[in-house]
């Protein structure tokens, strides 16, 4: 076996020498996920005593609904502890395809799903067996901060293709065409979208599927948010829009925003037999399924009432409302209605060349840092989305979380010094 690769500390670098391993440049090189540094600092100072707006989180606040629980509490009674399928349970996977066949995708079977941990677990177990070192996958911007790091994980290259708000963060399929080389390999697809909300229209999403077949290309559709979209919205899967590519796409979805079962981490994917096996057999490998305990109260939250989803869903669509109309207030800070998710994007770029006690901002992550210091209100900068002139504020919390931190936020705003206008 060959020795592992490693280098020295150079003698004038102020650290004792010693020998340091070489890391890959792909996973070895990812910095850590920036929605969870700041909701987990944002914990910290809660735990504190100090009372902080908690906008970062991308988890309801609700808890698990009681019939999910009970279906996991009698997993433990009835010992399934032990080791599962590395492709999932059976059931869950057959109610997994009897879903995704409720929302227009025809002919799927279980055979061709995988249960993951999470969806998070979906999306890189399908990036990391269609990519090579050197493919480029197209990503539409805003995206979620992930998915850039997963495909770097697996290799790949992110080409981005910005959305406006003006525009409604609509992609523009031509956008995407001028984007293709030949190193182009997929496309990913959020709809809903995280961080901006917004829902891709049906046409939009049919255009997409005939670049993908046109340009022999892979399509990811990350469906974690279908229960949230807002009337007159709603919700169409890119397997029922674009029928002609479903034997090029992954559909990826999950129980952990809908159910309030973050913490559960049971997500799912379906696609053309092919792509999903070489996923089981690397989850086999680097993962094993995931605990029957959470995939049989997954089961229950598929195939159980949707009472709860439905009180959810109403609770979100209150609470946009009152986040919209506070973060209206602020001066100079613009944000469209969002048709889905719970988040909102507000554009925030008139204070970036502010300064706060004689130092500029600059930039979003700047910004976010000193309102979590100061205004006590956890955002996610637009930086990490690859829109660097809007934060990201979750609504995923009570009606007095929302006022009060967006109250703190434009008190935080109005204090800075911005240069004069003519």
């Amino acid at each position: 076996m060959a020795p592992l690769r490693r280098r020295r500390v150079p003698a004038d670098s102020g650290y004792p020498a010693r020998l340091m391993l070489e890391f890959s440049p792909h996973a070895g090189g990812l910095a850590e996920s920036q929605t969870l540094a700041i909701s987990a600092a944002a914990k910290r100072m809660r735990a504190e005593g100090i009372d902080v707006a908690p906008f970062a989180a991308g988890e309801p606040d609700f808890d698990t609904p009681d019939f999910i629980k009970e279906a996991g509490i009698q997993a433990i009674r009835d010992g399934r502890t032990k080791y599962g399928p590395a492709a999932g349970l059976a059931d869950l996977r057959e109610a997994v395809a009897a879903r995704m066949a409720s929302t227009g995708y025809e002919g799927l079977t279980a055979d061709r799903t995988v249960i993951c941990t999470g969806a998070k677990g979906a999306l890189y177990l399908g990036l990391m067996v269609i990519l090579t070192p050197g493919d480029e996958v197209l990503v539409p911007t805003p995206c979620w901060l992930s998915y850039p790091k997963m495909i770097q994980a697996a290799g790949g290259t992110s080409v981005f293709v910005p959305t406006s708000p003006k525009d409604g963060f609509t992609i523009d399929p031509e956008a995407l065409r001028a984007a293709i080389t030949p190193r182009t390999r997929a496309i990913i697809l959020n709809s809903p979208g995280n961080p901006t909300g917004a829902v891709q229209p049906d046409e939009v999403q049919a255009a997409i599927g005939e670049l993908a077949v046109e340009h022999d290309l892979a399509v990811i559709s990350d469906e974690i948010y279908e229960h949230m979209t807002y009337a007159p919205v709603r919700f169409r899967s890119f397997a029922d829009l674009a029928p002609d590519a479903r034997d090029r796409t992954l559909i990826v979805n999950g129980v952990s925003k809908a159910y309030a079962m973050t913490g559960w981490r049971i997500g799912y994917g379906a696609g053309p037999s092919e792509w999903v096996q070489r996923m089981i057999r690397l989850q086999s490998h680097a993962l094993s399924g995931p605990p029957d305990i959470n995939q049989l109260a997954a089961l229950a939250a598929l195939e159980g009432p949707t009472d709860a989803l439905e009180r959810m869903h109403d609770t979100f669509k209150q609470r946009r409302e009152i986040m919209m109309q506070a973060l209206q207030k602020i001066p100079d800070v613009t944000c469209s209605m969002p048709d889905g998710a719970f988040y909102m994007f507000p554009d925030v770029s008139a204070y970036l060349d502010a300064s706060f006690e004689g130092k500029p901002i600059g930039d979003t992550s700047t910004l976010a840092t000193l309102l979590l210091e100061h205004a006590h209100a956890a955002v996610v900068p637009g930086d990490v989305f690859e829109a660097p002139y809007a934060i990201r504020f979750s609504y995923a919390c009570g009606p007095e979380d929302i006022t009060n931190g967006v109250a703190r936020v434009a008190d935080f705003l109005a204090s800075l010094k911005r240069p004069a206008t003519t």
